[in-house]
């Protein structure tokens, strides 16, 4: 078998491009559409949740979550995803990606739906329960990672398999606009409906009582694009190189992958025997041989997933935080708690619009011709050039007349996060680790990502404080500034580019080339900068 490819793996490798390929990123899209919405649409509430629930007579400005209330909101479902990617990654490859799928979906609907129905009228039980029923949302969407880009990229050929992993998680986009767009939606209907003064002029009047529904159908809408895919995710067959590498039936693979690509094939029964009892296929997750082949491999896709992380999510959770801080959203106290809602759901979706999405749509056009590797270093260079040149004359940004032109950098360092880095480091684990380990390596990628995500979330919340302590939000600590802040996630951006150079290109080559599963020597398939 050293050597050979089996003739189903060869098959999906060559096959050219069919509806079948549509409809499997239709149906991985929409959990990543799912998984985007609900991690950012919680940006769009945090500060109304904040005026309905912590609320304090005669104060100058609206109630906001105190730090660790905040820091619990906007981060707990990171700390749910980062335990999915790594349960579901091993899972899948434990049981197949078909059976764990499903598992997720369901599990995104229910507590999607349990976010927004949090019990309790007091703002210590209300946050208790949203806090809980986010992490196991976040469990859920981090069990879609790993299996979305495995599956993905099973079924794909290798002429277009980086375009179409990419487009499955450039749903992403799609996403986060949803959640802004249905924002604004929700909040000027309410505010059509009740209308209110601004806080300034009557501080108890500025929320008023049905506000609270507002962020509860914002949250649990994101239950309904999940439950409407639930259905053909089931239907979706194993993939034929978990059937015929891992699970060892080749004659299965070839029966449903005909099927699949409306094609006949020989089936051949003795292959999976031979690739069983290969030598070179021997080897476990933790061994000195795995550490040879891939550990340097694996070290680079989680380190840059990590990097890259810390920068984007610090950006896309707390960009109202820097909209605020340079006038591009008014002051709080001169809004009810509605309009807040609105601005604040109206500047994300503007950057998502211009930026986000056509970032990751320049990603699936061009992955495939120039590669994964000049991608995620162009998109790291260039996320740490405006990072740069928006922190250095910080002071020159925060005035009026500048203000379009700090949006415009702003919204360059999220195109090219979205034409870079965030979709190629989601797309490479998925390509160049061996099928038994696939999913598990991709979680673990994934999970170091979230990781990031994590100290992103958590710490720009600190560090972007004015070091000045009578300009901080009331009940933190003065922090270094949102200058200083940004000058940090340019070094973060620009170690990213150099961690890149440990991650090999994929671009034409089959899964098996790349894993060298069939290499029973294990040569030395270690370049980790393409050969043009």
């Amino acid at each position: 078998m050293a050597g050979d490819q089996l003739q189903v793996l060869n098959a999906l490798d060559v096959a050219k491009t069919q509806w079948y390929h549509f409809t499997a990123i239709i149906i991985a899209g929409m959990g990543f559409f799912t998984d985007a919405y609900d991690l950012f649409c919680i940006s769009l509430v945090t500060k109304l949740l904040g005026r309905i629930y912590y609320h304090v007579d005669g104060a100058k400005k609206p109630g906001t979550l105190p730090p660790n209330v905040s820091a619990a909101v906007n981060g707990v479902a990171f700390c749910g995803t980062l335990a999915g990617q790594l349960f579901f990654g091993w899972l899948g490859d434990k049981m197949g990606r078909k059976k764990v799928y499903g598992m997720t979906l369901m599990l995104m609907v229910i507590c999607s739906i349990a976010s927004g129905l949090s019990f309790g009228q007091d703002a210590k039980s209300v946050m208790a329960t949203l806090c809980f029923f986010r992490f196991w949302l976040g469990f859920g969407i981090g069990g879609d990672y790993p299996l979305s880009a495995t599956i993905m990229s099973e079924y794909a050929n290798k002429k277009t398999r980086g375009a179409f992993i990419a487009a499955v998680f450039a749903m992403q986009g799609f996403g986060i606009m949803a959640g802004g767009i249905f924002a604004i939606i929700i909040a000027a209907a309410f505010e059509a409906r009740f209308p209110s003064p601004a806080y300034e002029i009557d501080a108890i009047a500025s929320t008023v009582p049905q506000a609270d529904y507002v962020w509860r159908i914002i949250l649990m809408v994101g239950a309904l694009p999940a439950a409407m895919t639930y259905y053909w995710r089931l239907k979706m067959p194993e993939t034929a190189r978990y059937t015929a590498l891992v699970a060892k039936d080749v004659k299965q693979a070839t029966s449903d992958m005909s099927k699949v690509l409306q094609v006949e094939m020989e089936t051949q029964q003795v292959k999976g025997e031979e690739v069983s009892q290969e030598k070179a296929n021997a080897f476990g997750l933790f061994s000195a041989e795995f550490l040879r082949r891939h550990g340097l491999h694996l070290l680079g896709t989680a380190s840059t997933w990590f990097l890259l992380d810390i920068a984007f999510y610090s950006q896309n959770l707390f960009q109202k935080d820097i909209f605020s801080a340079i006038g591009w959203i008014p002051p709080s106290p001169t809004m009810n708690a509605i309009q807040e809602v609105f601005r604040i759901a109206r500047a994300q979706t503007l950057i998502a619009l211009c930026s986000t999405v056509p970032g990751y749509w320049f990603t699936v056009a061009f992955i495939d011709i120039i590669g994964r590797f000049a991608i995620q270093l162009m998109g790291f260079f260039f996320m740490t050039v405006f990072m740069f040149a928006l922190a250095i004359p910080y002071n020159h940004w925060t005035h009026k007349d500048n203000r379009i032109g700090f949006v415009i950098m702003y919204s360059l360092t999220f195109f090219f996060a979205n034409f870079g880095p965030n979709a190629t480091t989601f797309v490479v684990p998925a390509e160049i680790f061996p099928a038994r380990f696939r999913s598990t390596c991709h979680g673990i990628s994934a999970a170091a990502g979230k990781l990031g995500a994590m100290v992103g979330a958590f710490g720009f919340l600190y560090l972007a404080q004015s070091p000045d302590k009578t300009k901080t939000d009331a009940g933190y600590p003065p922090g270094i500034g949102v200058r200083n802040s940004l000058l940090l996630l340019g070094v973060v951006n620009f170690l990213g580019m150099i961690f890149t150079f440990l991650v090999p290109e994929s671009k034409g080559k089959s899964l098996e080339e790349m894993s060298r599963e069939n290499d029973e020597s294990g040569g030395s398939n270690t370049k980790t900068v393409p050969v043009v």
